[in-house]
């Protein structure tokens, strides 16, 4: 078979539709937005002093 004249390949067409509200690299979401580690367990902290407050009741 000739496959030179069937055409060239078809574009992409799988581009998403819209854009999602937390992608990478929006206000939302920026790149190497890494939260410190301060932040994380008072975090932890707080959700453990919840979980103990609920288990001794």
């Amino acid at each position: 078979m000739d496959y030179s004249k069937s055409g060239g390949a078809m574009p992409g067409k799988k581009a998403p539709r819209h854009k999602e509200h937390n992608a990478k690299g929006t206000d939302k979401n920026p790149f190497g937005g890494k939260e410190d580690k301060a932040a994380l367990l008072a975090r932890m902290k707080a959700a453990a002093a919840k979980g103990a407050d609920k288990s001794e009741e």
